[in-house]
């Protein structure tokens, strides 16, 4: 029983990032006030089969740290973050934040997400770079469950 929760659980977070992605982007690009961007995803979608708590989680709180989550991956970009694809940009922000706080969510869980996210919603290869880019950040935000990571085995780590 525990776990078809377990997997219910995942499946209403994965809407939640779903809908927290597009309001990240819809913030980013319009500047309009984030409780308004949530009341309009309350209204126009359905939520019945997502977290809302997740959802309103990440909405809040990826803007009210965005200068640590962008720093946090910053480093593993090969141009500067307003540059970015705004697909790109959300689906980075929201990732890294997971990572940054979200322990309970294993790392290989939030880059999947993030990765799908970005085949359904961004540019036709994009999905790689993100997954390069949220790899790279995961070695160090989560370096204890990331195995090439400062706190992992090494074993496979690749020269820089």
């Amino acid at each position: 029983m525990a776990t078809s929760t377990n997997k219910h659980s995942a499946a209403l977070r994965t809407r939640a990032r779903r809908f927290a992605m597009q309001a990240l982007y819809q913030w980013d690009l319009s500047g309009n006030n984030l409780s308004d961007i949530e009341r309009q995803f309350l209204e126009d979608e359905d939520f019945s089969r997502a977290d809302r708590d997740y959802f309103h989680e990440l909405l809040h709180k990826v803007p009210a740290r965005l200068d640590e989550v962008e720093a946090a991956f910053a480093d593993y970009l090969d141009r500067p973050v307003q540059e970015m694809d705004p697909v790109e940009r959300a689906v980075l922000r929201m990732a890294t934040y997971e990572l940054m706080t979200r322990i309970d969510v294993p790392y290989k869980v939030i880059i999947n997400e993030s990765v799908n996210l970005t085949k359904k919603f961004g540019a036709e290869q994009a999905y790689k770079y993100i997954n390069g880019v949220l790899d790279k950040a995961a070695r160090t935000l989560r370096a204890v469950e990331h195995p090439q990571g400062k706190g992992g085995s090494g074993l496979l780590k690749k020269p820089s």
